[in-house]
């Protein structure tokens, strides 16, 4: 009986070796792609008509300004981008989006942001906030996904351990 319990001790040792590796594989890509996505600072503006979306990497902003009521992009307006109050003309460019190129957006911190849009008359002015993250971030996203592991394989090794404990009572009440 004793190989009986030794035997299924190890077999939940293999499943819960199976589980970690399992959970830390999926996770490490997830991880990945949510670290790339936490790591380009994003800004929403939008007015009754027009909706502005910037994503900055780097020292360079990418807009792209589309209509709310078709989503169609904007492609024939002139740009200004007010930041950290200066103002910055955007580069056109032929997907339709527009391009802003400052040392500016390389500071950490919260900033102001707006988009002044003039397309023939019609002029409007688009606000919202930019969150620029400090470089030192990537260290604590490291050591959190590393505590998150341990967590997991602790988690684990209880039940698995709760199981076990079970499963020996259960045998000893039937003798």
């Amino acid at each position: 009986m004793k190989s009986r319990d030794s035997a299924r001790f190890s077999f939940a040792l293999a499943v819960l070796a199976a589980a970690v590796a399992t959970l830390y594989g999926a996770s490490k890509p997830a991880a990945a792609v949510t670290g790339a996505a936490a790591a380009l600072p994003r800004v929403e503006a939008r007015s009754d008509d027009l909706v502005a979306v910037a994503v900055v990497r780097d020292d360079k902003m990418i807009i792209h300004l589309s209509r709310l009521l078709d989503n169609a992009p904007v492609r024939d307006a002139v740009m200004t981008v007010v930041l950290r109050g200066a103002a910055h003309a955007t580069t056109a460019e032929t997907d339709g989006s527009y391009t802003l190129q400052t040392k500016d957006l390389a500071l950490p911190g919260a900033a102001a942001v707006e988009f002044q849009i003039n397309q023939g008359a019609a002029h409007e002015n688009l606000k919202g906030t930019l969150e620029i993250a400090a470089a030192g971030g990537q260290a604590d996203d490291k050591s959190s996904s590393a505590r998150q592991l341990w967590w997991w394989v602790l988690n684990f090794a209880v039940c698995i351990g709760f199981l076990w404990l079970f499963s020996r009572r259960r045998k000893s009440a039937q003798s």
